[in-house]
């Protein structure tokens, strides 16, 4: 006989681990599910909303926003995946020889020839050879294969030790480090000269961490940076390689933005290249570099393929790092051989012409500056939709937007009225959440509120993606004008 009892629910909000529950990642927050239902209720009852379609600018996924996969990519990912195609006569008509001769290669360095199977824990021997040859000729100094970790990503972190991180940050390595229990000591990036890193903030953060007994182990630069577009000078990035020598800091670069650097007088370079050129070497800094197929020209985000070079550990840590990689088994094999391919493109003049040409499918470029590749900008189509959606941006009262340099994000800060901030705490949200949600729900606009990536106390924010197609730009910009100008008049003191 059934008991009639009610047995209390096993699994409540309150019973969840707490790192869970304090774990937050604001580019699929709450902004992103509402306008997930929005999309559905237009699909389901069109002309339902005072707008006929989402324009998703939260986030950097470019394919989902009309970029097309490069040619070659996708060719070799094929011929790998299905290698009896390789066999068949007619595959010589619809793939290129570059992509067969690749494909032939990668599949030679796959154990049983199989993208199936589960690989080494680090990732395909031969690829990591090809990842690792790249980065000697990006950097002009030696490499080991055996420092690179082919991954879907990392997460650091632990109970008793805390991480330096550039505010505004990433959400990624907030929600790491909260989800493993460890501590986040914000650094300011200075908005007034562009989103600086300033060294003497880094040394006061840091002491005033040790001044309440807290362990720092690890500073996080994000180069170019995100949500704030900047990009490091060279001597800025010396500044930074003597600061965690002096103090024993592990230096995690995020370099996952590499290839998106928009200004002609800036340049990217590694962190493993300025402290090999100071003449850092393993024995001086420790530094994790970090690489991924999702960002860059590329954008291949649902394949989940990067890899990070971990360097200046001793050996018994390098075994532990190793363990923690088998934990997972292996990352992606699809991920593995995009990562190998990107460090690797085609050579020689008629291959980068056809690099280049699959590059102004992306509306990246167009065929005509291609024939003048050397005078032209492999950017200039997403440099004007940064300028454009900047100089909008400009243009509204109270908002001001610093340049972007490289990265996929412009991220203008608001000034509001005291009215709309108050209206924001009555409604228990962060002021600019408040102002991302009204403008989501009066033009379907999708933006990230500044306060998910934090931010100076007092100041508003938001983060906004330049990679919405061309021809969508205009509307983001009108109807961005439209209601910012409204929300002003309604809340004007």
């Amino acid at each position: 006989m059934a008991s009639s009892t009610q047995s209390p629910r096993s699994f409540a909000s309150d019973t969840i681990n707490p790192k869970v529950l304090k774990c937050q990642y604001a580019v699929r927050g709450e902004i992103v599910m509402v306008a997930q239902q929005l999309q559905q209720e237009l699909k389901d009852k069109p002309g339902s909303h005072p707008f006929d379609e989402i324009l998703f600018c939260n986030i950097g996924n470019p394919q989902s926003l009309g970029q097309q996969p490069i040619t070659f990519f996708r060719e070799v990912l094929a011929l790998c995946d299905h290698p009896a195609l390789l066999d068949k006569s007619v595959t010589q008509g619809l793939f290129s020889a570059d992509s067969i001769e690749r494909a032939w290669k990668i599949l030679d360095q796959i154990p049983g020839r199989a993208t199936g199977a589960y690989s080494h824990s680090q990732g395909i021997k031969g690829l990591r050879d090809t990842i690792t040859a790249g980065i000697e000729a990006r950097d002009g100094f030696p490499a080991d294969p055996n420092a690179f970790f082919m991954t879907d990503g990392a997460s650091p972190g632990s109970e008793k030790d805390a991480i330096l991180c550039p505010i505004p940050q990433y959400p990624l390595y907030s929600a790491s480090i909260a989800l493993h229990g460890g501590i986040l000591v914000p650094y300011y990036l200075d908005e007034a000269t562009g989103w600086g890193l300033e060294i003497s903030e880094l040394k006061k953060q840091l002491e005033e961490a040790k001044s309440n007994g807290i362990s720092v182990k690890a500073l996080v630069v994000i180069n170019p940076g995100n949500p704030t577009g900047q990009i490091l000078a060279e001597d800025n990035q010396r500044d930074i390689v003597e600061f965690c020598k002096k103090e024993g800091l592990i230096l995690l670069a995020d370099e996952v933005y590499q290839e998106n650097v928009y200004v002609p007088n800036k340049k990217f370079n590694s962190f493993k290249k300025i402290s090999r050129s100071m003449g850092s070497g393993e024995k001086d800094i420790t530094l994790v570099s970090f690489q991924s197929v999702s960002k860059g020209y590329y954008g291949e985000c649902g394949k989940r393929g990067g890899y990070m070079e971990v360097t200046g550990f001793t050996p018994d840590i390098m075994d532990q790092i190793y363990k923690l990689a088998s934990v997972n088994l292996c990352s992606n094999i699809s991920g593995q051989i995009l990562a190998s391919l990107v460090m690797n493109p085609p050579k020689g003049v008629v291959h980068e012409l056809i690099w280049m040409y699959n590059r102004s499918e992306m509306n990246l470029t167009s065929p005509s500056l291609l024939r003048r590749r050397e005078s032209s900008h492999p950017w200039q189509g997403v440099r004007s939709q940064w300028g454009t959606l900047e100089d909008a941006f400009n243009k509204l009262e109270g908002v001001t937007c610093n340049k972007a340099e490289g990265a996929m994000y412009l991220f203008p800060r608001l000034h509001l009225p005291q009215k709309a901030i108050k209206a924001s705490e009555e409604a228990k949200t962060a002021a600019d959440a408040f102002y991302a949600r009204r403008l989501l729900d009066a033009t379907g606009i999708v933006v990230v509120p500044g306060s998910g990536f934090r931010q100076v106390p007092g100041t508003w924010h938001f983060r906004c993606t330049i990679l919405p197609q061309e021809d969508k730009i205009p509307a983001v910009v009108s109807r961005l004008t439209d209601f910012h100008k409204k929300f002003m008049d309604e809340f004007r003191d």
